[in-house]
């Protein structure tokens, strides 16, 4: 049978094939699964038809609990039903997989299988959700490949609808589903001819239907339920030999060899390894190495999990095989071993094979690399008479010495495949371009490709590294590249950081450098070992400025497409005509709904990259190249320099792999140290605001919206300012009366900026404006010394005034978050309000993510060592977790106060009882309370057994970090607050405890990849609202509303900074729960300009009644405050700004119109409607 290739990765390819299976698809978005269900409502909207010729229905839903509940209810109608999930989402429906399972109903969970989060979240992949599901009474099927997954999904569902037993259809997250092959395609009619309509048939009569109406889901008692229970063996037991019998199709279709167990290797093999996933392939490569070296070694591709086949297994064993190493991607802590590893073991010794030796290991936690080093160490483990029954693979554990030690081992890929490496900056496109890149190879020439991107922790600013193969051959290699032909660096800081990329290069290969130097720049900033590999061993290197060249096209900071062309000209993978081609339709396809002006711009930097680069004639005199490295010396509170020096440093150097178990031994729960974040100095952005004294008003304006508080206005004493750095600028203080005689200075970190250019935005008088980072880097001791040396000037800080709050120290800098991000400005600001004193349970999401980076927090300290408690439980108990948070906390601090009343009315000393009368008077107010409680410890600690109150002040003294009223603050986004944590919120601020919740609402799931939310609003565009969003957005603040007694707020830091900073202020003041809700423009929203116009699009959003401030205090006069004024007009325009919703009018452009018109009426109503609650409380 003929197939037609196509270029995809394993999400498009379980997509694909579970589409013509599928009728409903219920749906909730999850790392790395929700392409799958993008894909999906994607071709649902564009009305692609399934077998059955129909187009699917998507539902999105609130949680995957929900998602769950809903395939249950679809199925038990007759319905084929699928959903697509991973991680703490899968194991969210695990109530549900019991029930599908136990009603004997056909339903496929394709599953991207990711790690559970455990002492801290990763999002990336091993086993550790799929062997939670192990007792559900799912069928489990893997796949070890995105071909695999196009070829075996369909036995999935075949075998569901024959069988009557459900599906996990899983494979390795990002490993397997984020990486892109060319591969050969089902064709529906091919899948259709396999289906047992039959079996459809009975399902459907099978249905709840009122017309021929049943019971299901009844209660049994003791009596029955064990044998009802055990009635359903027969399904199980019959399981295996029906995805036998489709795996047979599937080969005859095909010309594969699929079974349950396939072997591969020596048939006379004494050594053999067990797995599954998409370490089979990289083992397949090093088989053949080894076999070629006459050596027997060989390995069994586990396909079917669960029901688990031993009589398979052990036929797929040779029977010459004397050790056998099973290989797990999960760690189950306590147990004698893994799940598979158990499995075989209990299959051997029921066969009564015992004369075969049996070791297991776990592998690749958290898309640790699994390369053929690890699998070679597996085989050389083997060997040995005195093997480790216990093992683990690619770390070194240096503390329980479990694991095998690994030697560079030879190339094993295809002979002639091409490697490719790019390091690029997280939102810069650079990714972006190479999925082109790798599809126009595959799709426009005969040969096979691969593509992988590896990321760090970080939203857009992260590192990048795109890993991409070609060649005459098919290529599995799932691991990274280590050794490429083309190596691309498009980030200069990497250069300046002396990142180790040009080692990456194969002798002879070619190195591309991204950058605004000249040669001599170059040569300075290269550092000795980079130039002694390159001379040493005949690298080709090239030069091109694709910064400056982007800023002339028009592109900002987008050199992507200029790189892009670069590579293609160098490469010569394609004619250059046909590249360019290629490379402009893809560009058409990809921006197109960006608008047309965009796509122009594209083309212009295709054309402008293909000639752009220069070669660099190597000096002879970098053989010899010798090292002149500065000793940096750290300073800092000694817990967090040791965690800087020891996991930071070689995180930010991209060498986190090589740490060894040992140096987490202190952070073995998970627990970091604050105020890491500012010793990365990451250097990214291509420019940074330069302040202008004269010019400046000090309105303090451009530090209030700043996200990363990498510019901050100082007051200086005249000793101070005397002391500071030659190339200090400085003023004097414009502050009015009782302010006290000062320098003023704004101070910029250069290299802690993102360059996003909001601050410019902010300023009225032109007095910052942005140049060059490198011209800045003097500044960077400035801005140091007024951190370090500077001290904070009480009398300066007014917390409801924009000017003067910010003088407060910020508790939150130098985040991940993207450039611009508006939610970084609320929460830094949150900070210096509240922060010395201040708890934050965060829900997961885009804030978790810049919030809890491990290692790097960018939460910090004050000099005295305080600063904000954070936590992140998961996504959907955030609320839960943080009133749990506070009520953990005042326990104790009230368990403390009848200790607190006896000393206040009984000590001798008339200082201590009154300062326990002060503590006691402010004891319910967060701000008043904080000095009070210093002084009162203080007191007790120099005074404990004063007139005999030892044991009362030890009773004090022992809870003493208890004593200070806590400010508790629950973050997270709308995906969080609006859907899967609502019944949370609502329940938290239900209970009238003194708790603030604050809501980043981004109108979209921002951290998953943008699918629509509840808070998404009409006509919007977004994954799984392809087509546009039908229903207005939910008014969560009128939920809350409707209590009476939870302070409400919405703001826009951009359109009104007094009433956000008034809210803020308001919120934590009651004594009562709190809900604020900020908008919070994002990347996703496709700002035209960018997101240097993020506080301004908030402006145009309440300006236009897109967006409405209001305050609900129910301790004030009059309840409810309208902070907006009437709309101005200008509705249409502002959609029309953002690409969320002018791509619309270019998909479906008559039903953008229809659309639109709805939004702006919804938008009028609801003014009317909230001029009304105005007058109902005045």
């Amino acid at each position: 049978m003929q197939r037609h290739f196509k270029t995809m990765d394993g999400n498009n390819a379980a997509a694909h094939v579970s589409y013509a299976f599928t009728e409903v698809a219920a749906i909730y978005p999850i790392t790395p699964s929700s392409p799958m269900a993008d894909y999906v409502d994607q071709w649902s909207s564009a009305g692609r038809k399934n077998i059955f010729g129909t187009t699917v229905k998507v539902q999105e839903m609130q949680a995957e609990s929900g998602a769950a509940g809903a395939v249950h209810g679809a199925l038990n109608a007759g319905a084929l039903t699928t959903t697509y999930t991973a991680s703490q989402g899968l194991l969210l429906m695990i109530p549900n997989m019991y029930k599908i399972a136990g009603e004997l109903l056909p339903a496929v969970f394709h599953v991207s299988a990711r790690t559970v989060a455990s002492h801290t979240l990763n999002i990336f992949g091993d086993h550790s959700d799929v062997m939670a599901c192990r007792q559900t009474g799912f069928a489990m099927l893997a796949e070890s490949n995105v071909q695999e997954v196009m070829d075996l999904s369909p036995v999935a569902h075949l075998a569901a609808i024959k069988g009557r037993v459900p599906f996990v259809n899983f494979f390795d997250g990002f490993r397997t589903s984020h990486e892109l092959q060319k591969i050969q395609v089902w064709d529906y009619e091919d899948l259709k001819d396999m289906v047992d309509m039959d079996a459809v048939k009975a399902f459907r009569e099978r249905a709840l239907n009122s017309e021929h109406p049943t019971m299901r889901g009844s209660h049994e008692n003791g009596d029955i339920f064990f044998q009802n229970r055990e009635a359903s063996n027969k399904y199980y037991e019959a399981v295996p030999a029906i995805v036998e019998e489709y795996m047979g199709k599937v080969n005859a279709k095909l010309g594969t060899d699929y079974q349950l167990f396939n072997y591969y290797g020596a048939p006379d093999a004494d050594r053999v390894i067990i797995a599954m996933g998409s370490i089979c392939d990289v083992a397949d490569e090093v088989i053949d190495y080894l076999t070629a070296q006459g050596e027997k070694v060989g390995l069994v591709k586990v396909r079917l999990f669960r029901p688990f086949c031993p009589d398979k297994l052990i036929a797929a064993i040779p029977a010459t095989a004397k050790k056998i190493a099973v290989l797990d991607r999960t760690k189950e802590p306590g147990a004698q071993g893994e799940p598979l590893y158990l499995d075989v073991m209990t299959a051997l010794a029921n066969a009564g094979k015992t004369d075969i030796q049996v070791i297991g290991g776990r592998y690749g936690l958290g898309s640790k690399d699994t390369p053929p080093s690890s699998v070679f160490a597996v085989y050389n483990e083997l060997k040995k008479s005195d093997m480790k029954r216990q093992f683990t693979l690619g770390i070194v554990d240096d503390v329980t010495h479990m694991s095998l030690k690994e030697v560079p081992a030879p190339s094993t890929s295809v002979p002639g495949t091409i490697e490719c490496k790019f390091w690029g900056l997280g939102g810069d496109g650079t990714v972006g371009a190479n999925k082109n890149s790798i599809k126009i190879i595959g799709d426009h020439t005969d040969k096979f490709v691969q593509a992988y991107f590896q990321y760090d922790s970080k939203k857009t600013g992260g590192v990048t590294i795109s890993h991409l193969r070609f060649g005459d051959k098919p290529i599995k290699s799932p691991y990274y590249i280590n050794k490429a032909d083309f190596v691309a660096c498009h980030v200069p800081s990497y250069i300046t950081k002396h990142f180790p990329i040009v080692r990456d290069v194969k002798p002879g290969g070619v190195f591309l450098v991204n950058c605004q130097w000249d040669f001599a720049e170059l040569e300075h900033h290269l550092d000795a070992a980079s130039k002694r590999y390159i001379a040493n061993n005949n690298i080709k290197l090239y030069m091109i400025n694709a910064i400056d060249l982007a800023k002339k096209i028009g592109m900002g900071k987008r050199t992507n497409t200029i790189l892009q062309s670069a590579f293609f000209s160098l490469a010569k993978v394609l004619p250059e005509a046909d590249a360019i081609k290629y490379m402009k339709d893809a560009a058409l396809h990809s921006y197109l709904k960006k608008g047309q002006d965009i796509v122009d711009m594209n083309y212009a930097a295709i054309d402008a990259g293909a000639t752009a680069y220069v070669k660099v004639e190597v000096p002879e005199a970098w053989k010899t190249a010798e090292d002149h490295t500065v000793a940096v010396e750290e300073t800092g509170r000694p817990k967090t320099v040791k965690m800087v020096r020891s996991i930071l440093d070689p995180i930010d150097k991209m060498d986190g792999d090589a740490l060894p178990v040992s140096t987490f031994v202190d952070h073995a729960d998970g627990t970091f140290e604050l105020g890491a974040s500012a010793y990365e100095k990451r250097g990214i952005p291509v420019s940074v605001p330069k302040w202008d004294a004269e010019k400046c008003v000090q309105c303090n304006q451009c530090a209030f919206v700043c996200p990363h508080a990498t510019i901050r206005p100082f007051v200086l004493t005249a000793e101070e300012a005397a002391a500071a750095p030659a190339q200090t600028k400085l003023a004097e203080i414009k502050a009015g009366k009782g302010k006290g005689e000062y320098k003023f200075a704004m101070a910029v970190s250069p290299l802690d900026c993102m360059g996003c250019g909001v601050c410019i935005s902010q300023c009225g008088v032109h007095a910052i404006e942005m140049v060059p980072m490198e011209s800045q880097l003097p500044e960077q001791e400035v801005f140091d010394y007024m951190v370090e040396k500077v001290s904070e000037k009480k009398e300066m800080f007014v917390a409801d005034n924009v000017k003067f709050s910010q003088f407060a120290q910020p508790y939150l800098e130098f985040s991940g978050s993207c450039a611009g991000c508006a939610e970084t400005s609320y929460a830094r600001l949150i900070t210096q309000l509240f922060g010395d004193h201040m708890l934050i349970s965060n829900a997961t999401g885009c804030s978790s993510i810049w919030g809890g980076p491990a290692a790097t927090s960018p939460y910090t300290v004050n000099k005295e060592g305080r600063g904000p408690a954070w936590a992140n439980s998961l996504f959907e108990d955030n609320a839960e977790h943080g009133l749990g948070v506070y009520l953990g906390q005042k326990k104790i601090r009230d368990d403390v106060k009848p200790e607190v009343e006896y000393i206040a009315q009984n000590a001798h000393s008339d200082e201590i009882r009154q300062a326990a009368k002060d503590y006691l008077d402010t004891y319910n107010d967060g701000n008043a309370n904080q000095e009070p409680a210093k002084r009162l410890v203080s007191l007790l600690e120099a005074k404990a057994c004063d007139g005999g109150m030892c044991e009362h002040a030890r009773a004090v003294l022992d809870k003493k970090d208890y004593l200070n009223k806590k400010s508790m603050w629950i973050f997270g986004g709308d995906g969080w607050a609006y859907d899967i944590g609502f019944g949370g919120v609502d329940h938290v601020l239900a209970t009238g405890e003194d708790v603030n919740i604050f809501v980043f609402n981004t109108e979209v799931y921002s951290n998953t990849g943008g699918q629509a939310s509840k808070a998404s609003n009409i006509g919007q565009v977004a994954q799984f609202a392809s087509a546009g969003k039908e229903t207005k957005s939910k008014s969560l603040a009128e939920i809350a509303m409707t209590y009476g007694y939870v302070y409400v707020a919405q703001v826009a830091m951009g359109a009104n900074k007094v009433q956000t900073l008034k809210a803020i202020a308001e919120a934590e003041a009651y004594h009562g729960p709190s809900l604020i809700i900020g908008y919070s423009p994002c990347e996703m929203h496709s700002i035209k300009g960018g997101m240097e116009n993020c506080q301004k699009e908030m402006e145009k959003a309440v300006k236009c009644g897109y967006w409405n401030l209001f305050r609900f205090n129910p301790t004030a006069e009059s309840h409810f405050t309208l902070d907006s004024k009437e709309p101005a007009g200008g509705y249409q325009e502002f959609l029309m700004n953002e690409a969320r919703y002018s791509r619309l009018t270019r998909e479906f452009p008559e039903r953008a119109t229809t659309l639109f018109a709805e939004s702006e009426e919804n938008a009028k109503e609801r003014y009317e409607h909230l001029m009304k609650l105005k007058a109902l409380y005045e």
